[in-house]
């Protein structure tokens, strides 16, 4: 089913980076979520008026929100397809994520009604009226959200788009409020002087409040500025790494302007003895490819170190082996010795693991120390960073 659809609906649906097939797919998504909606919508505020449930209004109005949630992105996949301009040289792709912000604060609306609404019959309990068919509506009515989940997850993971993502989760939570209506209505015939309706309303709710939650604290994430994850840094790093010349890759950026649109920065690591030319057109030929393969514009900044020298590795070794024993996580790059006719100064740069609780002054004294078994005297100059790289999948 969700095959005919992308293949009936979205022309060269297989080309996911494309703005235009992007819209094609939001569209897709956005009116299949309309439809089925406010289908339910209406059923269900039908079933609730007949029967006299909260619970199930609730629940009809919540499917209302995520009609009005299919609309506002709607306009979302429209103006996030917008080319670039002078304005936003970098795109509109992040209206995707301003979107998905509003369709939080509605969610969080529509949640704080249906608690009001539900405390009140908690109140005031009122006597619900049972009806097979209706029943029959609910169950069907779980099935369709169950099926608008998996049709917009499917949809979410294939152009990795964010917004059908968190519309499949609120569709979960949906799935999950109307068995609370369907079991809160069965219990409240059973025992009728337990205002269930009431408690089922207040449940439906919390789902509600649950779903705007979680979807705004990614949408919210995404807009401050997320690392990139470490599989995809590690894909990037290893087609870096295919050109025999780099030696190593660090203090890799990725800059995300939402879906298709990413900016990023790389150092890479060369042979300082190479043509500079030669190594120039090294890594050019690494941001092309970049650029052809994952779409994200690369800047390449090269790193010159020393390869041959007998006694920059040893020191290399030695400091990386005193790192490890300080934090296993901690790592070097940048090496560079610089000798002097009264000492001898060691740069580069220490990466420190957010999770790392040592501090930079303890793990400078920790190096100084290990090197005052040397007979020539040692300073460090350190630069100490952390990573932009989320290692949580």
């Amino acid at each position: 089913m969700i095959d005919w659809l992308v293949h009936t609906f979205v022309k060269n649906y297989d080309d996911v980076e494309k703005e235009s097939v992007r819209l094609s797919y939001g569209l897709l998504s956005s009116i299949v979520g309309i439809i089925a909606n406010i289908g339910l919508f209406v059923l269900k505020l039908y079933i609730g008026l007949v029967s006299s449930s909260i619970a199930i209004m609730s629940d009809a109005f919540n499917n209302l929100s995520d009609a009005i949630s299919c609309v506002v992105t709607l306009f979302g996949y429209r103006l996030s397809a917008k080319p670039a301009d002078k304005e936003h040289p970098f795109g509109h792709g992040r209206m995707e994520y301003v979107v998905s912000f509003i369709m939080t604060i509605v969610i969080f609306v529509v949640g704080y009604e249906l608690l009001s609404s539900s405390v009140s019959r908690m109140i005031h309990p009122q006597a619900v009226e049972f009806h097979l068919n209706l029943i029959v509506i609910l169950a069907c009515s779980i099935f369709v959200k169950v099926w608008l989940a998996h049709f917009n997850r499917t949809l979410g993971k294939r152009i990795n788009n964010l917004t059908m993502e968190a519309v499949a989760k609120d569709a979960t939570n949906d799935v999950l409020a109307t068995s609370v209506t369907l079991v809160a209505m069965l219990l409240g015939i059973k025992y009728p002087h337990i205002p269930f309706d009431g408690i089922g309303g207040i449940v439906i709710s919390g789902f509600i409040f649950y779903s705007g939650y979680d979807i705004g604290k990614e949408i919210i994430g995404k807009l401050l500025g997320t690392p990139a994850s470490r599989e995809f840094t590690n894909e990037i790093e290893n087609l870096i790494l295919s050109y025999p010349e780099i030696i190593g890759v660090h203090d890799m950026i990725i800059h995300d302007y939402g879906p298709g649109v990413k900016i990023g920065s790389a150092h890479a690591e060369v042979d300082a003895d190479m043509d500079f030319r030669k190594a120039h057109d090294v890594v050019d030929r690494a941001e092309k490819k970049i650029a052809e393969t994952f779409h994200i514009l690369m800047t390449l900044h090269l790193d010159p170190i020393e390869v041959d020298n007998p006694k920059v590795n040893a020191y290399h070794s030695e400091v990386t082996e005193v790192l490890h024993g300080i934090d296993e996580r901690l790592s070097l790059h940048d090496f560079r010795m610089v000798k002097g006719d009264t000492h001898t100064n060691l740069v580069f740069d220490v990466l420190i693991p957010f999770e790392c609780s040592c501090t930079p002054t303890e793990i400078q004294d920790v190096l100084e120390k290990s090197m005052e078994h040397h007979k020539e005297k040692i300073y460090f100059v350190l630069t100490f960073d952390h990573e932009y790289i989320n290692d949580e999948e």
